[in-house]
């Protein structure tokens, strides 16, 4: 019961801030969103016992991908889309 609990407060977490990268304005605050979408998708594969698929997760994706992401928003302004 109570893992079926947990697992469901981290979805909802994963919804909110997958919701909340794709609707905000502003690109830094959309890269800071995608980053802990990642960070807690690694955590709910963690929590299901996957722990090579979190740990590639972390590698791959924040390592990589939303590193390059927030240097690209740096470097061009991160201004907000209108």
């Amino acid at each position: 019961m109570i893992y079926t609990l947990i697992f469901s407060l981290i979805a909802i977490f994963l919804i909110a801030f997958s919701v909340m990268s794709v609707r905000e304005k502003n690109l830094t605050h959309s890269v800071i969103y995608l980053f802990l979408f990642l960070i807690i998708l690694a955590a709910e594969f963690l929590f299901i016992g996957a722990s090579f698929i979190a740990a590639v997760e972390v590698l791959v994706y924040i390592g990589a991908v939303v590193t390059i992401l927030a240097f690209t928003v740096m470097i061009t302004g991160g201004k907000e889309i209108e």
